[in-house]
């Protein structure tokens, strides 16, 4: 039988003042006229966020959350092409404790890099700040001590004006990829372009895991019937070191389709996870949903009103069909 995880993304709404994303505009920054004062307030943001992320770590091992996505905005203006602060130096420590938690503690976190980072793109400028953005990635990864393999989520990317050529992009421009980039990167299906067999296209050409998403795939498909494809979904999953994952939201409504609700549909979940019950070993499922952990707690708390579900700890569950 499966053993299903769930995860949240990013911040708490139970923990209070605990943002690990606030940042400082570049135009705040170079409004400071002291450059070395400015640089010390980036560092005094990013080490508060750090310190929230940390303070959710520690909230996740309270109720057996195992499976968390750090925010990409941990470090503001990092990658920023004006600034040039040597912020690996100067949150060394700070990002060690974290990674060191994490691992002590035996929990998965990874990073969905922003929307902009696209490696299909035929503007070589926006491929070279998005390679840049995903190295910022790894270099947060390393900091940390964790292992950099199969930790960053994100899109194929845009359709452009052929979204057929534009698929063929993607995989020409990865010979352009750094390695140790390459080998960091998991792919989704999306909600609006690229469907459960554009991405496998991709995924077991270039041997990438496959993060699948149920709601997208509700929103942008070709067949419906997202149960044809789960072997091969399963399979690109084959050579990583980590237990496969997948995101789980709903839509927010009818009109609003595409939109995140607030909550997960309990008892669509525990539908699409009884189909794919014994099929994995186990399955790390990220929530995204408005309500953040509340979602998580909320979903638990349906889940246990089926006999069918066994909860392993406060976040984990087996089904017994």
């Amino acid at each position: 039988m499966t053993l299903f995880r769930l995860g949240y993304v990013a911040m708490s709404v139970h923990v209070k003042n605990s943002s690990p994303s606030q940042t400082m505009s570049y135009k705040s920054f170079s409004n400071v006229e002291d450059e070395e004062a400015a640089i010390h307030k980036l560092e005094k943001i990013a080490k508060s966020n750090i310190s929230n992320c940390f303070r959710l770590l520690i909230h996740n091992k309270a109720n057996d959350i195992h499976f968390f996505r750090l925010s990409s905005r941990l470090v503001p203006l990092a990658t920023h092409e004006k600034v040039r602060w040597d912020y690996k130096k100067a949150l060394k420590d700070d990002f060690l404790k974290l990674g060191q938690y994490a691992l002590e503690h035996q929990m998965r976190i990874d990073f969905h890099p922003d929307h902009f980072v696209v490696l299909n793109s035929p503007d070589k400028e926006i491929l070279k700040t998005s390679i840049l953005t995903l190295d910022h990635h790894y270099q947060l990864l390393k900091l940390m001590n964790i292992p950099t393999m199969h930790r960053c989520v994100f899109h194929l990317g845009g359709k452009y004006e052929d979204k057929e050529e534009s698929l063929e992009r993607f995989i020409s421009n990865w010979a352009i990829v750094p390695n140790r980039i390459q080998q960091m990167i998991i792919l989704e299906n999306d909600d609006k372009t690229y469907t459960i067999e554009d991405i496998l296209y991709v995924c077991e050409k270039l041997n990438i895991p496959f993060c699948f998403d149920l709601h997208h795939h509700m929103a942008n498909h070709d067949d419906p019937d997202w149960i044809v494809h789960w072997d091969r979904i399963v399979n690109t999953w084959n050579y990583s070191p980590l237990p496969m994952k997948m995101h789980i939201s709903s839509p927010k409504s009818e009109q609003q389709f595409r939109a995140h609700a607030d909550y997960i549909n309990g008892e669509q979940f525990l539908s699409f996870a009884k189909k794919i019950n014994h099929s994995v070993k186990q399955l790390d499922c990220m929530i995204e949903a408005k309500q953040k952990d509340d979602a998580l707690f909320q979903l638990v708390n349906d889940l246990e009103q089926y006999s069918e579900v066994q909860m392993v700890d406060q976040a984990s569950f087996t089904i017994n069909v």
